[in-house]
């Protein structure tokens, strides 16, 4: 047999609850179960009924069913146990232990009496018998005029691991799948109470009733949850009690997560994601970043998510979606090192899963090289590229300025003769500015050595390898050109000062033989003025003014008074066109005067 997940007593005159050993009360009398050494304890059965002592005094053995009547005044009940030690008694009612007082007592036989028994007495009584070895239960109903009594338990039984577990009546049973559950509903009554199972208020079928009102569900599943009832009725009446089975799955690791695709669409594409798992998984991020973590977890019922860093409970900046299976950490760095795990905890157990963020940093690399600067000879370097990397690949510069740039150090590259080849120096001066001239240079075949000396070599050499540079070319080919200027105009332009004027001649461009062409092919030249001042006697001019004349009145805001303003030449005093003087700004030629109040008015 399977052992019970949890041990309640049985409370039925056919069924014994004992970890005694099999004892048979009319093979065995008293004395000689005193003689047998170290005996575990075992209670004694009375097959006979009730004993009337009276019409008021009831007297019964354990394993029978007492009727209370109108009329009852005194039950007593025997209890009579062999073992060795002796065993002690102990007595419950309905699975709790009896409370002795003025009416409830015990006798010093060990026997239980209830004096004037009353409707609240009704239920199941248990003798407990033990000692050192083991003990043993058996119990006995007193019931109020032979109404059916069912022994029920209010006890929570909750089993996550047992294959088998056994529960009264009336108990909420809470067990894992494909185990087999039994409940006991245990009727007394007077006459015997029949016996129905419900299940959800759907009477059951006998496949499932086994004898003493046992109800096996084997091989549970989800779908044998619900409520189970245990209806005893006789012709004194029925009572039902009902016990509710539930089926607990404990939290399972799931291979994906829907919701976590569905949060991880809406936060965009740069946001990494991962699933937590019991052995542990890893995900490389980036600084700063955001990361999202999935508990991906089944059970039943649905299992509580607690959410842990580093074994401590979540400091850092987060939040929870999708009913805490998903953790969104907004800023990685905050989590420099450490591990997140997903705690999923339902009353069939628990499981731990569990992940880890390397946050890549930004490095400088050196590990690629620039090309070569030359392809022979004895100055080819290359200089390492610096580049700045994130899990590997390259990214802008930047991200890496607040990090020490490793020192470049040069790497020598094809140090090798070259090949024969032309070597030329530069051109000679042209040996005309314009007009058409002539440059020259050197031409010579050489061999640059890996060690950097040149050495010469023939023609041919040099030859077989590419065509020899020309060692002379025209230069200086355009036409030589000069600024040719007229002679100075008269001195005649208006005046710009005290008998100085503006004076004007042609400038242009042409060739040595006289041809003119565009001055932008002068503009390399020098070139000679067009305009330059001159001094003339028509610019000898000045302001010649006047005395003002007698204001027109003496007092007021209205009076005022002129003079006379003329340019007069120098030398004639005679006055000439005004232009001439525009050079010096003009004396004005009026003005107010005597800007006084008057006196009586008068003006």
């Amino acid at each position: 047999e399977y052992p019970l997940h949890r041990h309640v007593s049985g409370f039925t005159s056919s069924l014994r609850t004992s970890s005694a050993e099999a004892f048979h009360p009319t093979s065995v009398d008293l004395a000689n179960g005193l003689r047998r050494p170290h005996q575990k304890p075992a209670i004694l059965r009375k097959i006979s009924a009730a004993q009337q002592l009276s019409a008021s005094e009831v007297v019964t053995h354990l394993g029978q069913t007492v009727v209370l009547a109108s009329g009852t005044l005194s039950v007593l009940l025997h209890c009579e146990a062999v073992g060795n030690p002796k065993p002690s008694i102990s007595w419950a009612k309905n699975g709790e232990e009896v409370k002795y007082n003025d009416r409830i007592l015990l006798q010093p036989d060990d026997s239980l009496q209830i004096l004037a028994p009353v409707e609240a007495d009704v239920g199941f009584y248990a003798c407990n018998a033990s000692n050192a070895l083991g003990s043993d239960t058996v119990s006995i109903a007193v019931t109020l005029a032979g109404k059916p009594l069912i022994k029920a338990s209010r006890a929570t039984v909750i089993n996550t691991e047992s294959p088998a577990v056994t529960v009264d009546i009336g108990s909420t049973v809470k067990t894992i799948q494909r185990a087999n559950v039994t409940i006991s509903c245990q009727v007394a009554g007077v006459p015997e109470a029949e016996v129905t199972w419900f299940k959800n208020k759907v009477k059951l079928s006998s496949a499932h009733q086994l004898h003493d009102g046992l109800l096996l569900i084997a091989n549970v599943s989800l779908s044998d949850q619900g409520l189970y009832s245990c209806k005893a009725a006789n012709l004194r009446g029925e009572v039902t009690e009902s016990s509710q089975l539930l089926v607990l799955e404990p939290p399972q690791p799931l291979p994906h997560l829907e919701d976590l695709t569905a949060v991880l669409s809406s936060a965009g594409t740069s946001t990494r994601s991962v699933l937590t798992s019991p052995s542990g998984t890893k995900m490389t991020v980036s600084p700063g970043s955001s990361a999202l973590i999935g508990c991906a977890v089944d059970g039943h019922p649905t299992p509580n998510i607690t959410w842990l860093y580093a074994g401590e409970p979540l400091s850092l900046r987060h939040r929870l979606l999708a009913a805490g299976r998903i953790l969104q950490i907004l800023n990685v760095s905050d989590a420099p090192a450490g591990e997140f795990s997903c705690l999923a905890q339902n009353e069939a157990g628990s499981l731990t899963q569990k992940t880890s963020l390397a946050i890549q940093e930004f490095r400088w690399s050196v590990d690629k090289l620039m090309a070569c600067s030359t392809s022979c000879g004895h100055k080819g370097v290359q200089l390492p590229q610096l580049r700045c990397l994130l899990d590997g690949a390259e990214v802008n510069i930047s991200h890496c300025m607040d990090k020490p740039k490793p020192a470049l150090q040069p790497i020598a590259c094809n140090r090798r003769d070259c090949p024969s080849r032309w070597m030329v120096t530069s051109w000679s001066p042209c040996t005309r500015s314009c007009g058409g001239g002539i440059q020259v240079r050197r031409v010579t075949c050489q061999r640059l050595t890996a060690k950097g000396s040149s050495v010469p070599m023939s023609n041919e050499a040099c030859a077989q390898v590419s065509k020899r540079p020309v060692d002379t070319q025209n230069c200086n080919r355009q036409p030589c050109v000069e600024w040719v200027a007229s002679s100075w105009g008269q001195c005649n332009g208006p005046c710009i000062g005290p008998r100085l004027a503006v004076q004007h001649r042609q400038v242009f461009c042409q060739t040595k033989d006289g041809t003119s062409v565009s001055s932008d092919q002068c503009s390399a030249l020098p070139r000679p003025l067009s305009t330059q001042n001159c001094w003339t006697d028509v610019c000898g001019v000045h302001w010649r003014v006047s005395l003002w004349t007698v204001c027109t009145a003496t007092c007021g805001n209205y009076g005022f008074q002129s003079r006379r303003v003329d340019c007069v030449h120098v030398r004639t005093n005679k006055p000439v066109l005004e232009h001439h003087c525009s050079w010096r700004p003009r004396p004005v030629n009026w003005q107010r005067c005597n800007i006084t109040p008057c006196e009586n008015g008068s003006a």
